[in-house]
Protein backbone atom coordinates (compact mmCIF):
# COMPACT_ATOMS: atom_id res chain seq x y z
CA UNK A 1 0.00 0.00 0.00
CA UNK A 2 0.99 3.49 -0.86
CA UNK A 3 2.48 5.73 1.25
CA UNK A 4 -0.31 8.62 2.27
CA UNK A 5 1.78 11.63 1.56
CA UNK A 6 2.56 10.52 -1.80
CA UNK A 7 -1.29 9.24 -2.83
CA UNK A 8 -2.31 11.93 -4.80
CA UNK A 9 -5.13 13.53 -2.17
CA UNK A 10 -2.55 12.64 0.55
CA UNK A 11 0.23 15.04 -1.46
CA UNK A 12 -2.61 17.56 -2.23
CA UNK A 13 -2.59 17.36 2.12
CA UNK A 14 0.78 17.17 2.93
CA UNK A 15 1.29 20.49 0.44
CA UNK A 16 -1.56 22.36 1.89
CA UNK A 17 -0.17 21.80 5.47
CA UNK A 18 3.43 22.66 4.14
CA UNK A 19 2.22 26.02 2.64
CA UNK A 20 -0.21 26.74 5.82
CA UNK A 21 2.78 26.59 7.62
CA UNK A 22 4.79 28.56 5.81
CA UNK A 23 2.30 31.05 5.53
CA UNK A 24 2.48 31.27 9.52
CA UNK A 25 6.25 31.00 9.93
CA UNK A 26 5.75 34.09 7.51
CA UNK A 27 3.59 36.36 9.33
CA UNK A 28 5.26 38.57 11.91
CA UNK A 29 2.59 38.86 14.84
CA UNK A 30 4.13 36.73 16.85
CA UNK A 31 7.36 38.04 17.21
CA UNK A 32 5.60 41.12 18.00
CA UNK A 33 5.85 42.24 22.12
CA UNK A 34 3.43 41.22 24.83
CA UNK A 35 1.86 43.83 26.70
CA UNK A 36 0.30 43.44 29.60
CA UNK A 37 -3.53 43.14 30.29
CA UNK A 38 -3.33 46.55 32.28
CA UNK A 39 -2.41 48.16 28.80
CA UNK A 40 -5.87 48.48 28.21
CA UNK A 41 -6.38 51.21 31.02
CA UNK A 42 -4.50 53.47 28.95
CA UNK A 43 -6.69 54.13 26.47
CA UNK A 44 -9.64 55.67 27.28
CA UNK A 45 -12.38 56.02 26.04
CA UNK A 46 -12.64 53.97 23.08
CA UNK A 47 -14.69 53.97 19.75
CA UNK A 48 -14.54 50.37 17.58
CA UNK A 49 -15.18 50.58 14.07
CA UNK A 50 -16.84 47.44 12.98
CA UNK A 51 -17.01 46.10 9.08
CA UNK A 52 -19.58 43.33 9.87
CA UNK A 53 -21.26 41.71 12.52
CA UNK A 54 -18.38 39.31 14.60
CA UNK A 55 -15.41 41.24 13.54
CA UNK A 56 -15.60 42.76 17.13
CA UNK A 57 -15.86 39.58 18.73
CA UNK A 58 -12.70 37.76 16.71
CA UNK A 59 -10.49 40.52 16.19
CA UNK A 60 -10.37 42.38 19.69
CA UNK A 61 -12.83 41.24 22.00
CA UNK A 62 -10.27 40.89 24.70
CA UNK A 63 -9.43 43.91 24.71
CA UNK A 64 -12.75 45.56 24.57
CA UNK A 65 -13.49 43.33 27.99
CA UNK A 66 -10.21 44.55 29.36
CA UNK A 67 -11.37 48.00 28.45
CA UNK A 68 -14.79 47.79 30.31
CA UNK A 69 -13.32 45.85 33.34
CA UNK A 70 -10.73 48.91 33.50
CA UNK A 71 -13.81 51.22 34.08
CA UNK A 72 -13.08 52.55 30.15
CA UNK A 73 -16.30 53.34 28.05
CA UNK A 74 -16.99 51.39 24.28
CA UNK A 75 -19.01 52.45 21.83
CA UNK A 76 -19.13 50.87 18.92
CA UNK A 77 -19.26 51.76 14.99
CA UNK A 78 -21.41 49.06 12.18
CA UNK A 79 -20.05 49.92 8.68
CA UNK A 80 -22.15 47.63 6.62
CA UNK A 81 -25.35 45.97 6.98
CA UNK A 82 -24.29 42.57 7.42
CA UNK A 83 -26.76 40.80 4.82
CA UNK A 84 -24.39 38.99 2.23
CA UNK A 85 -23.50 36.10 4.43
CA UNK A 86 -26.41 34.33 3.31
CA UNK A 87 -27.40 36.23 0.20
CA UNK A 88 -29.86 33.22 -1.47
CA UNK A 89 -32.00 32.80 2.18
CA UNK A 90 -35.66 32.47 0.94
CA UNK A 91 -36.52 32.22 5.18
CA UNK A 92 -34.41 35.23 6.01
CA UNK A 93 -35.02 38.17 4.02
CA UNK A 94 -32.52 40.90 3.25
CA UNK A 95 -34.34 42.50 6.39
CA UNK A 96 -34.69 40.03 8.37
CA UNK A 97 -30.49 38.70 7.84
CA UNK A 98 -29.70 42.10 9.19
CA UNK A 99 -31.59 42.68 12.24
CA UNK A 100 -30.67 39.17 13.31
CA UNK A 101 -27.15 40.13 12.30
CA UNK A 102 -27.26 43.33 14.16
CA UNK A 103 -29.07 41.58 17.46
CA UNK A 104 -25.95 39.30 17.34
CA UNK A 105 -23.72 42.36 17.81
CA UNK A 106 -25.51 43.83 20.75
CA UNK A 107 -25.34 40.58 22.11
CA UNK A 108 -21.58 40.43 22.05
CA UNK A 109 -21.28 43.79 22.64
CA UNK A 110 -23.27 42.86 25.77
CA UNK A 111 -21.24 39.80 26.62
CA UNK A 112 -17.65 41.72 26.65
CA UNK A 113 -19.85 44.58 28.95
CA UNK A 114 -19.94 47.26 26.84
CA UNK A 115 -23.27 49.68 26.63
CA UNK A 116 -25.11 47.77 23.75
CA UNK A 117 -27.06 50.65 22.55
CA UNK A 118 -23.89 52.81 22.05
CA UNK A 119 -23.93 51.62 18.16
CA UNK A 120 -23.52 53.59 15.19
CA UNK A 121 -25.25 51.92 12.29
CA UNK A 122 -23.61 53.29 8.98
CA UNK A 123 -25.32 50.45 7.03
CA UNK A 124 -23.34 50.46 4.15
CA UNK A 125 -24.02 47.09 1.43
CA UNK A 126 -22.55 43.73 2.27
CA UNK A 127 -19.37 43.10 0.62
CA UNK A 128 -19.83 46.81 -1.06
CA UNK A 129 -18.32 48.64 1.30
CA UNK A 130 -17.30 52.23 -0.61
CA UNK A 131 -13.77 53.23 -0.65
CA UNK A 132 -14.92 56.56 -2.41
CA UNK A 133 -17.86 58.64 -3.56
CA UNK A 134 -20.88 60.34 -1.75
CA UNK A 135 -21.67 57.85 0.19
CA UNK A 136 -18.28 57.13 1.59
CA UNK A 137 -18.07 61.21 2.22
CA UNK A 138 -21.20 61.21 4.24
CA UNK A 139 -20.31 58.08 6.48
CA UNK A 140 -16.82 59.88 7.06
CA UNK A 141 -18.85 62.72 8.49
CA UNK A 142 -21.11 60.52 10.40
CA UNK A 143 -18.12 58.78 12.28
CA UNK A 144 -15.98 61.70 12.75
CA UNK A 145 -18.94 63.32 14.74
CA UNK A 146 -19.46 60.29 16.20
CA UNK A 147 -15.77 59.71 17.59
CA UNK A 148 -16.11 63.74 18.55
CA UNK A 149 -19.50 62.83 20.60
CA UNK A 150 -17.93 59.78 22.23
CA UNK A 151 -14.86 61.99 23.29
CA UNK A 152 -12.89 58.83 22.25
CA UNK A 153 -9.05 59.23 22.91
CA UNK A 154 -8.87 56.05 21.13
CA UNK A 155 -9.98 54.64 18.16
CA UNK A 156 -9.81 50.81 17.21
CA UNK A 157 -10.23 50.45 13.15
CA UNK A 158 -9.23 46.96 10.65
CA UNK A 159 -5.97 46.74 9.59
CA UNK A 160 -5.68 48.92 6.43
CA UNK A 161 -5.08 45.98 4.05
CA UNK A 162 -6.79 42.98 6.10
CA UNK A 163 -7.70 40.54 3.21
CA UNK A 164 -11.60 41.47 3.00
CA UNK A 165 -12.55 44.81 1.06
CA UNK A 166 -14.70 45.82 3.28
CA UNK A 167 -11.90 45.74 5.72
CA UNK A 168 -10.02 47.81 4.16
CA UNK A 169 -12.88 50.44 2.74
CA UNK A 170 -13.31 50.52 6.61
CA UNK A 171 -9.95 51.12 7.35
CA UNK A 172 -10.09 54.25 4.51
CA UNK A 173 -13.26 55.72 6.26
CA UNK A 174 -11.76 55.52 9.77
CA UNK A 175 -8.56 57.75 8.43
CA UNK A 176 -11.04 59.83 6.27
CA UNK A 177 -13.22 60.83 9.54
CA UNK A 178 -9.74 61.19 11.66
CA UNK A 179 -8.47 63.66 9.29
CA UNK A 180 -11.37 65.81 9.59
CA UNK A 181 -10.68 66.18 13.50
CA UNK A 182 -8.32 69.31 14.86
CA UNK A 183 -7.22 66.62 17.74
CA UNK A 184 -7.47 62.71 16.49
CA UNK A 185 -7.61 59.96 18.96
CA UNK A 186 -4.70 57.40 18.64
CA UNK A 187 -5.54 54.62 16.37
CA UNK A 188 -4.72 50.65 17.18
CA UNK A 189 -5.85 48.34 14.21
CA UNK A 190 -6.60 44.62 14.42
CA UNK A 191 -6.61 41.83 12.20
CA UNK A 192 -8.97 39.30 11.44
CA UNK A 193 -8.52 37.88 7.51
CA UNK A 194 -5.01 38.47 7.76
CA UNK A 195 -4.45 35.65 9.82
CA UNK A 196 -5.87 33.40 7.07
CA UNK A 197 -5.36 35.20 3.55
CA UNK A 198 -2.57 37.61 3.65
CA UNK A 199 -0.13 37.66 1.06
CA UNK A 200 3.05 39.14 1.95
CA UNK A 201 2.30 42.87 0.85
CA UNK A 202 -0.59 42.67 2.79
CA UNK A 203 1.45 42.44 6.19
CA UNK A 204 2.89 45.56 8.18
CA UNK A 205 5.85 47.28 6.66
CA UNK A 206 9.01 48.79 8.33
CA UNK A 207 7.98 51.87 9.46
CA UNK A 208 3.69 51.57 9.21
CA UNK A 209 3.39 51.09 12.96
CA UNK A 210 4.11 49.48 15.79
CA UNK A 211 2.53 46.16 16.63
CA UNK A 212 2.52 44.39 19.85
CA UNK A 213 0.47 41.05 21.17
CA UNK A 214 -1.75 41.99 24.25
CA UNK A 215 -2.29 39.34 27.02
CA UNK A 216 -6.25 38.80 27.39
CA UNK A 217 -5.75 35.29 29.48
CA UNK A 218 -8.20 36.90 32.12
CA UNK A 219 -10.89 37.48 29.75
CA UNK A 220 -10.59 35.00 26.72
CA UNK A 221 -13.15 32.70 28.44
CA UNK A 222 -15.21 35.74 27.90
CA UNK A 223 -14.42 36.66 24.12
CA UNK A 224 -15.40 32.95 23.47
CA UNK A 225 -18.81 33.85 24.35
CA UNK A 226 -19.11 36.99 22.33
CA UNK A 227 -17.84 34.69 19.41
CA UNK A 228 -20.48 32.15 20.20
CA UNK A 229 -22.95 35.08 19.96
CA UNK A 230 -22.61 35.60 16.61
CA UNK A 231 -24.50 32.23 16.04
CA UNK A 232 -25.16 32.62 11.92
CA UNK A 233 -21.54 32.62 11.73
CA UNK A 234 -21.15 29.54 13.52
CA UNK A 235 -22.29 25.62 12.03
CA UNK A 236 -24.87 24.52 11.87
CA UNK A 237 -25.62 28.24 11.99
CA UNK A 238 -29.19 29.50 12.26
CA UNK A 239 -29.72 30.32 8.65
CA UNK A 240 -29.98 26.80 7.20
CA UNK A 241 -31.61 27.41 3.94
CA UNK A 242 -28.70 28.76 2.16
CA UNK A 243 -26.05 26.15 1.67
CA UNK A 244 -23.72 28.47 -0.10
CA UNK A 245 -23.75 30.66 2.68
CA UNK A 246 -20.87 31.96 4.67
CA UNK A 247 -19.76 29.88 8.25
CA UNK A 248 -16.59 30.49 10.41
CA UNK A 249 -14.00 27.79 9.72
CA UNK A 250 -12.60 25.74 12.29
CA UNK A 251 -9.43 26.67 11.59
CA UNK A 252 -10.29 30.07 11.34
CA UNK A 253 -11.68 30.01 14.67
CA UNK A 254 -8.54 28.56 15.89
CA UNK A 255 -6.61 32.02 15.59
CA UNK A 256 -9.61 33.70 18.03
CA UNK A 257 -8.83 31.12 20.54
CA UNK A 258 -5.40 32.27 21.32
CA UNK A 259 -4.73 33.97 24.45
CA UNK A 260 -3.46 37.11 22.97
CA UNK A 261 -4.76 40.02 20.38
CA UNK A 262 -2.54 41.20 17.66
CA UNK A 263 -2.56 45.65 17.12
CA UNK A 264 -0.39 47.46 15.07
CA UNK A 265 -0.75 51.74 16.39
CA UNK A 266 -0.02 53.58 13.46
Amino acid sequence: MALTGTTPLGLKNRLLREHYTLIMTALPFDSYPLRPASYAATLGRTVIVIPHPDDEALGCGGLLALLRQAGQPVAAVLVSDGTMSHPHSQDFSAPARRELRYAELRHALAVLGADETQVLYLGLPDSQVPSAGLAFEDAAAQLASFITEQQATTVLTPWRRDPHPDHRASSQLTAAALAQLLQPPRRLEYVVWAWERAAPADLPQPGEGTGFRLDITAVLPQKQRAIAAHRSQLAPGTITDDPSGFLLSETMLAHFAQPTEVFIEA
